[in-house]
């Protein structure tokens, strides 16, 4: 059964759709995720959302009964470097930059990612954009970047924690283009359905944060013992871990297998510009939650929309 089918992402851009639904379920997984990063460190936040999503891929491949699959080792290689790069390590950096900068400004940081994605894609795949959705890209980029670098009097971070997030930010946002960037060569120079490759990347992924996790351990001996269990206490409790498995749900299960879906059906410059827009879709968020919605927020989200206009016209 081909992927569009399984998403019913009718029409002629499956893969622009599939982004804009990932970019909205990580919107709403990102204020989860800063509240859960005040409770748990990034590499064990990253390693429990992890796991859960591998479990519901493995589900989800059983029901489907594609089991017996064999892949070309070339693509499955690039796609656990992808995972590595764009999960393992970009995701903890992503995780370790809203825990300084909060969920804002941090996605924020993440529209640079679009930019690198077509760079590089340009460099190492040939890629070529009409003019139409390079100028696209930069009005959706302004549009995003101007919602959400509006200051706020309570969203104030020290200068420290501003450097650290700056740099995670920048990590996370490096990775995820560089991740990008290997899963559609490897999705396009093969026949791996987006589920089988989000499964690969996952794995991958997993494998590093787990060795790191390790590395971390090993270097914490000298904890005291009792400060450690209550740290496990603190966020191993059946409510934090409903709510990660909500969280993992939406955001790397569903999230990453629309990720995959947008790469293999849209262009890496294009479908990294609408997987940056999920700062657009907090803004509904935040009028649910009670916030204020400013002028400023609508005219982004109107320059963002007509730059998404751009990519579809181009």
């Amino acid at each position: 059964m081909e992927t569009v089918n399984e998403f019913n992402l009718v029409g002629q851009y499956p893969g622009e759709i599939a982004a804009l639904t990932a970019a909205f379920l990580w919107a709403l997984s990102s204020v989860v995720y800063s509240m859960l990063g005040r409770r748990i460190p990034p590499l064990e936040l990253n390693f429990l959302k992890g796991i859960i999503a591998i479990a519901l891929l493995i589900v989800t491949i059983l029901l489907q009964g594609n089991i017996f699959v064999d892949f070309p080792l070339l693509p499955v290689v690039f796609l656990a470097l992808s995972g590595i790069v764009g999960i393992g390590l970009g995701d903890t950096a992503y995780f370790s930059a809203l825990n300084n900068l909060g969920a804002r400004r941090t996605l924020l940081m993440e529209t640079l990612a679009p930019v690198m994605g077509a760079l590089f894609a340009w460099v190492l795949l040939g890629e070529r954009l009409p003019i139409a959705s390079w100028c696209g890209i930069l009005l959706t980029l302004l549009g995003v970047a101007w919602v959400i670098s509006e200051k706020s009097p309570l969203s104030a971070v020290s200068d420290r924690a501003w450097r650290k997030g700056i740099y995670w930010g920048l990590m996370a946002a490096l990775t995820q283009a560089i991740g990008s960037v290997l899963s559609r060569f490897a999705l396009v120079e093969s026949d791996i359905s987006p589920l089988w490759s989000s499964l690969i990347r996952l794995a991958a992924g997993q494998a590093i944060v787990f060795l790191l996790l390790l590395k971390s351990l090993s270097l914490s001996d000298r904890v005291v013992e009792k400060e450690k269990n209550k740290q496990i206490q603190n966020y191993l409790s059946l409510r934090i871990l409903g709510i990660i498995t909500l969280a993992a749900f939406g955001s790397t299960y569903l999230g990453i297998w629309l990720q995959q879906t947008s790469l293999k059906f849209a262009p890496t410059g294009i479908a990294q510009t609408l997987l940056a827009t999920s700062p657009l879709f907090i803004i509904p968020i935040a009028a649910i939650r009670g916030e204020k919605i400013t002028i400023r927020s609508i005219l982004g989200v109107s320059i963002a929309l007509v730059g998404i206009g751009l990519l579809f016209s181009g």
